[in-house]
């Protein structure tokens, strides 16, 4: 059913969606209180984004009012947003469940305010389960964003505030100066004085300046990497823990547990995880679970953040390095990078059956990866507004300027994120503008085959792409940055 969609689309800006690191950011609504204080509609007076007036419940409880709505916190912007529930079809049973779904503060009489909103994203819009979501905000770069995270991951329609009207359109000029996906690259040091010579050539220590990469085994990855770089790939924001109880933790006196602890601490540190989950470096506050969490650090977690470690819960969509890569670090085998996965698996298994869980409890949990879990799985349709490779070679596509270009045989995989999900089987030609200083290329100003000045071609490596073949299907996939699809559709050459 359409409304088991809207469970999962929090609309922020589309990297946002991506899970901050490797979060866990189920939350229980402590926060929500405030935000239903500032979305719900006090006398319901309407303006340009519609009248949001008082309404009356379902006479027979079975029907929530003729406005019901949800008002709840974004867990990865820490801002208010509320959804209309507008639909024929939504029973208060069904709203109820939605709203539980984002820990949000229901009401079923009353719709959101739209006072302080940047916009609306109108979600099926004209059938029996459409839903408004109200974004709030004053900051009118996330505009555009917004815009492309209702419209092009929620595949809704937006409708700006007067704040953003002229602005958030799809379809404008993401320009060259905006922060950009910076692709990871080999950063070799010397070691820090007193550690041991390194393991590469000529006893330096060469880390990975990504997301999913470690440093070597016993040392730290802020001593070795740029959480800058790792907070481009997947945007940093400030989320509450879990609920840490306040009673000590008996098994801080158990001395083997506690050996244990310390050592799937000290892989943590040693991996980009730490930009995000130390206080000592994620500058606004530590995104949900955190190493340095009082009483047991453990605790910080979410039940769902401790299947991710236990592999119960699929994290594929991350991406992840062969551990000969990756400073003998495999996050292919174990949700947390570690040396040794297996016993990192057992680690966390051993949490959840201690908080009383088992891997049936997670049977029906999604993916984490929001967007990007989205993305691999996508099914792509016929282009449907003349995108594709004309005659003469010339590329078009939708929605405005891009810094990658693919295209691929029409079975091939999405290309996602790096390191290994970026260049899938079946890519046959694939052009990026460079992170550095690139200025993003429009619509018809690629040639299939020809590399112009400024841009690098990334597949093949040196030769130039095998030829298209008329009347054959070819999937073209064009992203406004590393995860932020543009034109995803088939087309007969």
């Amino acid at each position: 059913m359409k409304r088991e969609r809207i469970l999962s689309i929090t609309l922020i800006a589309p990297f946002g969606l991506m899970t901050a690191c490797s979060g866990d950011l189920s939350g229980d609504g402590d926060d929500v209180d405030d935000a239903a204080d500032a979305t719900s509609a006090e006398g319901g007076s309407g303006d340009e984004l519609g009248d949001t007036g008082e309404t009356d419940a379902g006479e027979d409880g079975d029907e929530p009012g003729d406005n019901p709505s949800c008002a709840y916190t974004s867990p990865f912007t820490s801002q208010p947003e509320c959804r209309d529930y507008l639909g024929s079809a939504w029973t208060e049973a069904d709203v109820s469940a939605d709203c539980s779904g984002v820990s949000g503060s229901l009401d079923l009489e009353q719709g959101c305010a739209t006072a302080g909103a940047l916009g609306v994203c109108v979600l099926d819009g004209g059938t029996e389960w459409e839903v408004e979501t109200v974004i709030y905000g004053s900051d009118a770069g996330l505009c555009e964003t917004q815009a492309l995270g209702c419209e092009t991951f929620g595949g809704g329609v937006w409708q700006p505030a007067e704040i953003c009207e002229g602005s958030g359109e799809t379809g404008g000029d993401s320009g060259g100066d905006e922060d950009v996906f910076i692709q990871p690259y080999l950063d070799c040091r010397e070691p820090l004085e007193g550690e041991p010579e390194g393991q590469s050539e000529g006893g330096q220590v060469c880390t990975w300046q990504a997301v999913s990469a470690s440093t070597e085994e016993g040392r730290r990855f802020v001593d070795y990497g740029d959480c800058e770089v790792i907070y481009s790939q997947r945007p940093y924001y400030a989320v509450a823990t879990a609920p840490i109880p306040e009673e000590p933790d008996p098994r801080l006196d158990d001395p083997e547990y506690m050996a244990e602890l310390d050592w799937v601490r000290e892989q943590i540190e040693a991996s980009a995880c730490a930009c995000c989950h130390s206080t000592e470096v994620a500058p606004n506050g530590t995104s949900n679970w955190y190493v340095e969490a009082p009483n047991n650090w453990m605790n910080s977690f979410y039940d769902t953040g401790l299947a991710l470690g236990a592999g119960w819960v699929d994290s594929t969509s991350f991406g992840a390095y062969d551990p000969e890569d990756n400073n003998g670090f495999d996050r292919i085998n174990s949700g947390i990078p570690s040396t040794d996965p297996e016993r990192m698996v057992a680690f966390f298994m051993a949490e959840l059956e201690y908080r009383g869980l088992g891997a049936e409890d997670f049977v029906d949990a999604e993916a984490f990866g929001g967007p990007l879990y989205q993305q691999l799985i996508y099914e792509p349709e016929a282009c449907a507004n003349g995108e594709g490779v004309g005659v003469d070679g010339t590329i078009t596509w939708t929605g405005g300027t891009a810094r990658y270009i693919y295209v691929l045989e029409a079975e091939s995989g999405n290309p996602t994120v790096p390191p290994n999900l970026d260049l899938p089987d079946g890519t046959l030609w694939r052009v990026d503008v460079p992170w550095q200083d690139g200025e993003p290329v429009a619509s018809g100003e690629l040639v299939y085959g020809e590399l112009p000045a400024g841009l690098s071609q990334r597949y093949p490596a040196d030769d130039a792409p095998t030829g298209l073949v008329p009347g054959q299907t070819y999937y073209l996939y064009v992203t406004k940055d590393v995860g932020v699809p543009l034109t995803r559709c088939l087309f007969e050459y």
